[in-house]
């Protein structure tokens, strides 16, 4: 899976290096005069806010009752700030702009509901990631105010994790600083004046760690890898920024096109089975996360209205994906889940303004999607499912114009934006046990669209 993700993230940055080689319209809807090239050089600063999404494996074996495999998935809000510079080169594509940026949060991602073993044999997992930062490096090609970037480097935060056992309280205790690198993608465009919006993913893997603690000589062998999806404002000091226009360009009309990104599920999920003390069974009441992550893309059409400088908009968009957890494994080593996420869509509404050729928006509605389960016990196949869940969704994006090479024309844009899905729960009893999932999703994706009306762009 974790090629998958690398895969997920290398598709996306080049869909999104590929954006910022903006179209040079033959026929411009709007002609703003143009007094300056823009300049990306020089040291900007600012801030950003987000959530983070961690999916943290954990094996841990006891050797008394055996081994559990699990994803622990610390969520919450994160918020920073960042400085860097940038350096401006032309080339055969356009403008290159390299860059530098470092970056320090303060984070609330915490997992404390992961409780796995039963009513008399619980285990209790716990994690927190309350601070974080990276230094990373940055490349990307511009076309006047529309920066489209790669990123990667190095990453550190402080991981808190803990085991409680039934009758013995807390077995283990890890507060450390762990380091590693990041890899991620963005896109950033000028809002005014000195000032620039950016929405950007990140992918932190801040490496693996096993330990060894008592009683009955436990190890628990963690993986820490983190999805962060956060918008940002900045403030460059220098460079050029005479060129933004002042007049929106013009988006009313139809549109369509297709996509390509990565998803991450946080599915909460238990088992919970009755006892029969008569049997000697004490029963089950085990809850944990879903983890199913991979690779998504899809068709999108939309239609856009406009009422000056904002846009009002409606989209539907299906998607083929191949997300998928075939690694959770509960009921001390006896109980391994296989759950896939094929397919999903939306029906969204959007709302945006305009900032000359690059459109910011909000957007939500109605989701849907399918979701695929099995579940084996002691070695034979007790639960295969598959079935359609519906819920909604809410997100964010950055809509820009776009041109590869001289092969698309005025009509083309680019635009990338974060989801986050709620398809709801389903249940299924198993003779005399319930299996619970509410299904949740965070796809960062990166789609080119088809504009059936006069050409989007103004003049730069």
């Amino acid at each position: 899976m974790k090629t998958l993700r690398l895969t997920a993230a290398a598709l996306l940055a080049l869909t999104a290096g590929a954006q910022a080689a903006d179209m040079a319209a033959k026929a411009p809807y709007y002609k703003v005069p143009v007094t300056a090239v823009y300049d990306w050089t020089g040291f900007y600063m600012g801030v950003n806010v987000g959530i983070g999404l961690g999916r943290d494996r954990a094996i841990h074996n006891n050797p008394v009752l055996g081994a559990d495999s699990l994803f622990l998935s610390p969520q919450g809000g994160i918020g920073g700030g960042q400085i860097g510079y940038n350096w401006q080169a032309n080339s055969p594509l356009g403008a290159i702009v390299y860059g530098v940026e470092a970056d320090i949060q303060g984070a609330g991602l915490s997992d404390g509901r992961t409780n796995v073993g039963g009513p008399l044999l619980s285990t209790t997992y716990d994690q927190k990631i309350d601070w974080f930062g990276t230094v990373r490096g940055r490349v990307g090609l511009a076309t006047g105010p529309v920066l489209s970037y790669v990123t990667g480097g190095y990453a550190y935060g402080n991981v808190k994790t803990s085991i409680t056992e039934a009758g013995l309280g807390t077995v283990f205790s890890s507060n450390k600083m762990q380091d590693g690198w990041v890899i991620g993608s963005g896109v950033e465009a000028a809002l005014g004046g000195n000032w620039t919006g950016k929405i950007e993913y990140l992918y932190l893997n801040m490496g693996n760690k096993g330990y060894a603690f008592g009683p009955f000589a436990q190890t628990l062998d963690t993986e820490v890898r983190e999805n962060i999806f956060r918008v940002g404002l900045n403030y460059r000091v220098g460079g050029n920024n005479s060129t933004t226009p002042v007049v929106a360009a013009d988006w009313t009309g139809w549109y369509l096109g297709g996509n390509v990104g990565s998803g991450t599920g946080r599915n909460r999920s238990s088992i919970v089975k009755p006892a029969d003390l008569l049997a000697g069974d004490p029963g089950a009441n085990e809850i944990f996360n879903l983890a199913p992550d991979g690779i998504n893309g899809g068709l999108q059409l939309g239609y856009n209205w406009q009422m000056s400088n904002w846009v009002y908009g409606l989209e539907t968009d299906i998607q083929a994906s191949s997300q998928r957890d075939n690694k959770t494994v509960v009921g001390f080593g006896t109980v391994p889940y296989d759950v896939k996420q094929p397919w999903f869509g939306t029906v969204r509404g959007r709302l945006g303004y305009s900032v000359g050729s690059t459109l910011f928006y909000a957007t939500g509605g109605y989701a849907y999607g399918g979701v695929k389960t099995k579940i084996a016990e002691g070695g034979d196949l007790v639960l295969n499912t598959s079935t359609t869940l519906s819920g909604w969704t809410a997100g964010a994006g950055i809509e820009t114009p776009f041109k590869l090479l001289g092969l698309f024309g005025p009509n083309w844009t680019s635009k990338t934006e974060y989801l986050y899905i709620d398809l709801g729960s389903t249940s299924n009893i198993v003779n005399t046990t319930i299996v619970t999932t509410n299904v949740t999703e965070h796809i960062f994706r990166t789609g080119l669209n088809y504009h059936f009306n006069s050409p989007v762009v103004a003049k730069y």
